[in-house]
């Protein structure tokens, strides 16, 4: 006859700050996902909460406050954006064909309009400051690396470093947003940001 099984050990209990940054990443998750359709005005706390199945005094004590948490939540989802360029890119033959592509595309980013509106907030709360600078660092330096892929293998060259091209670029592609968003008529195909890259036969 067969001894019995021994009884299941009890779950390990998961630790608080792996909890924490469990609940953080939901947060954001759920952030993110309803500030890009709605917007940030149109969104609550409680229904942020609510999508990650958390309570509305988590947000602020995660993030300090609503914006803190759309601040994070739109310059994320600028991140991701900036990766759909990348296949764009990568399927262009000549510079020409890669740098209109790159303009068309990431001016038409949905998460520019956010990620301006985040900046703009973030101006005015020191606090936030660090979020951003580091969110733009993180964008800057990632398309400084994937431009360095796509040159050495197409054989191309630019007229000057990696990031500072990167940084031109969006630094371009997010104040033509601006500029629109402040009102000024007019549309994209005004601004020449395909001309801001200098990405060239070498």
């Amino acid at each position: 006859m067969a001894s019995p099984s021994p009884p299941a050990s009890p779950a390990e209990p998961v630790p608080a700050r792996q909890r924490g940054r469990r609940k953080q990443a939901e947060l954001l998750q759920a952030a993110a996902q309803l500030f890009a359709e709605r917007g940030l005005r149109a969104v609550s706390v409680a229904e942020i909460a609510a999508a990650a199945s958390a309570h509305p005094h988590q947000v602020t004590y995660y993030f300090g406050s609503k914006d803190g948490l759309f601040v994070r939540a739109a310059l994320r989802l600028l991140l991701a954006d900036a990766r759909r360029l990348e296949p764009i890119g990568r399927r262009q033959r000549t510079p020409s064909a890669f740098r209109n592509a790159l303009a068309r595309t990431a001016v038409n980013l949905p998460s520019v309009p956010l990620a301006v509106q985040a900046m703009s907030i973030s101006e005015q709360r020191p606090e936030l400051h660090d979020v951003t600078a580091h969110h733009l660092a993180v964008l800057f330096h990632q398309a400084a690396e994937y431009l360095s892929t796509v040159l050495d293998r197409r054989g191309w060259v630019v007229d000057r470093s990696l990031l500072v091209e990167a940084r031109t670029f969006w630094s371009a592609v997010l104040g033509s947003r601006l500029i629109h968003s402040s009102g000024f008529g007019g549309s994209s195909s005004d601004i020449d940001l395909a001309g801001v890259l200098s990405v060239r036969e070498g």
